[in-house]
């Protein structure tokens, strides 16, 4: 088997972090922040996330049209963002406004954002 230069020789160096780490990693808040990160792995939901940290509501219709997507899609994922504590909605009268739930969200967006324009992130990955 061939060796790797960026791969340890080693078990394991600092068993006392590793265990700290591990314990960490078991609690259920680390649950919610895999489902923040999923949620933001589909193309269209980052977009209509950056499209509500621009506007701070849009109703379905024009987040449809904003994605180049079916309403039914929009809808779709609008409603995904909303059930991972994203999103939330309101409705008035044939109307369904959706925004983001709070300022972390954007934050969160807005801060990926930089990132990506100081980092050269090959496309397609």
């Amino acid at each position: 088997m061939k060796k790797t230069e960026d791969c340890c020789e080693v078990f394991c160096y600092d068993e006392e972090k590793v265990n700290r780490i591990r314990n960490d990693l078991a609690n259920q808040e680390m649950l919610s922040v895999t489902k923040v990160f999923k949620a933001l792995a589909d193309d269209t939901r980052v977009k209509i996330a950056y499209a509500l940290c621009r506007e701070d509501e849009l109703c379905v219709c024009d987040v449809a049209n904003i994605t180049g997507s079916s309403m039914a899609t929009a809808s779709h994922h609008l409603r995904t963002l909303k059930n991972l504590g994203l999103a939330k909605y309101r409705k008035e009268g044939k109307l369904v406004f959706y925004s983001l739930d709070d300022d972390h969200v954007k934050q969160l967006i807005l801060l990926a954002l930089l990132h990506s324009k100081e980092v050269a992130i090959p496309h397609g990955n």
